[in-house]
């Protein structure tokens, strides 16, 4: 039988309790006793989300900013259902109730991670076939040995900038750089790539102020590609999209660019940022990555699971009325995508502490429709740059104590301010030197454990012999007399000598 439950969309906001007042103890519970998500108790999202699956089990009422009901996804399955089944749920806000009610207005604060755009991460059915498949079919052009030797000489070029002092902040200086670096090289756009750019995006993120101004900026200069990649088309993502037979508009090309790019920067800096800290200050994890237990890229995946880039998505939205995790969801409701809780769901991990490799089930790439289809690209930053920095710098170590980290995080992300830490000066390297198109030297024509003397190699067919090279090759008197049809006396090898001297020969 199902249960009853909280309804989103039916109750009355006149029938509504009135909030405690602040320093109440009853402060963290909303209207009809349900959980904010945001406010003093949000702080730590983590052990919330765990007091909601103790209280409701794998989907659980909650309260985001001002006190908008939803409900957030606590299981694995039940999330992997959600994104997984889009006859019953959809990414279009457009047909969430609270939202065509009006009780959501315009101006809540978390209204650029649900309001409807014009790109595949929305879109449903022929309109996402269309706008997706252009998205995967730019993908599929990019060349990821290339992409990796980029990566490599992107890191060498930012660690050049702190390697001599001997500390350095590797999320400021580091991770929030490498991504943006990275993707607008595939974008086609590197050299839009500064730290302005950087800084809008990590501005635009955070919510700030000037966000609307530097999420303009980085529009102005999408806009700017989109429009020079019509006339000058090159070998880029850009490109490839451009001349998609999806034929995207230019708005649909720019806004689907600022979502892989926005995305992209976001989560690869967020994964980046959090393995280097596990490293840092997990002794048995860096020994066994010291050690060859574990290689970087089963470490990234690790991390994926433990802390993911993205701890929710909001959201996913009810088509129908349904059942999911024992909770009965009206057509309309809404629902957030928990990642990080989905993850830690004690049916699948009963010990968190348990190594995780070689499974990537995990959530931090979302799965059905709407799975990410930059993952690739995220990893092989991640990868490689890590990698990278690490042979560089094998002496890297935390500058302040682990207590002393700090973040900031909200519903869609937790992000490391900081990761100090200190190292022995290095000097710059030359990253501007490419491989020289030179010839092999000449090659030994094969492995000789024992020889006479120097083995000479007879010249090609036509190519006259210097003359102190035919006077080498010339027979002299003490090496005796040439016997015709007899091969001359050759010192059997090792192994020959070995099995002689076993057999008693």
């Amino acid at each position: 039988m199902t249960p009853e439950s909280h309804s989103l969309t039916d109750r009355d906001p006149a029938d509504d309790a009135p909030v405690p007042p602040p320093g109440c103890p009853a402060h963290p519970l909303g209207p009809g006793g349900v959980r904010r998500l945001y406010g003093p108790e949000a702080e730590d999202l983590g052990a919330l989300y765990e007091k909601l699956r103790a209280e409701h089990g794998a989907v659980a009422p909650v309260l985001i900013h001002d006190d908008v009901p939803m409900w957030v996804v606590l299981g694995h399955s039940e999330n992997l259902h959600m994104v997984r089944s889009p006859s019953q749920f959809t990414r279009d806000s457009r047909t969430w109730e609270l939202l065509r009610s009006g009780r959501v207005k315009p101006d809540h604060p978390l209204t650029p991670h649900f309001a409807w755009q014009p790109i595949c991460s929305y879109a449903e059915g022929d309109e996402h076939l269309r706008l997706r498949g252009a998205v995967t079919g730019a993908m599929s052009t990019i060349d990821y040995r290339g992409l990796r030797r980029y990566i490599n000489r992107a890191t060498q070029s930012l660690v050049n900038r702190f390697c001599d002092e001997g500390r350095a902040d590797l999320v400021g200086q580091f991770a929030d750089h490498l991504p943006m670096a990275v993707m607008c090289e595939v974008l086609g756009m590197a050299d839009e790539y500064n730290d302005r750019i950087v800084h809008a995006a990590r501005d635009m993120l955070k919510g700030t102020e000037t966000a609307i101004a530097s999420n303009q900026y980085i529009v102005d200069a999408l806009t700017r590609l989109t429009t020079r990649r019509r006339t000058q088309p090159e070998e880029d993502f850009t490109t490839h999209l451009v001349n998609h037979p999806a034929r995207l508009t230019d708005d649909e090309i720019r806004e689907h660019l600022r979502l892989i790019l926005i995305a992209a920067y976001e989560a690869t800096a967020n994964l980046i940022a959090n393995v280097l800290r596990v490293i840092l200050t997990d002794p048995r994890f860096r020994a066994q990555l010291n050690g060859g237990q574990m290689t970087v890229p089963e470490a990234v995946e690790q991390s994926l699971w433990d802390e993911p880039p993205f701890s929710g998505i909001l959201g996913y939205f009810a088509k129908q009325d349904t059942e999911l995790g024992g909770q009965r969801i009206r057509k309309g409701d809404g629902l957030l995508f928990g990642i990080a809780p989905g993850n830690l769901d004690p049916r699948v991990r009963p010990d968190v502490s348990a190594s995780m490799q070689g499974n990537r089930s995990h959530l931090a790439f979302g799965g059905g429709p709407h799975e990410c289809p930059g993952q690739d690209i995220g990893r092989a930053i991640a990868d490689t740059g890590i990698d990278a920095l690490l042979m560089r710098l094998p002496d890297i170590r935390l500058d302040c104590a682990e207590e002393e980290l700090r973040w900031t995080a909200s519903i869609a992300s937790r992000h490391l301010a900081e990761l100090p830490v200190r190292f022995e000066p290095r000097p710059p390297q030359d990253v501007t030197q490419r491989p020289a198109l030179r010839p092999l030297p000449a090659q030994r024509p094969g492995w000789l454990i024992t020889t006479d003397g120097p083995k000479t190699t007879e010249p090609a067919a036509g190519w006259p012999l210097p003359p102190e090279s035919a006077a080498r090759s010339t027979p002299t008197a003490s090496a005796g007399p040439s016997q015709p049809g007899r091969e001359p006396h050759r010192r059997p090898g090792l192994w020959q000598r070995v099995l002689r001297w076993w057999r008693g020969e």
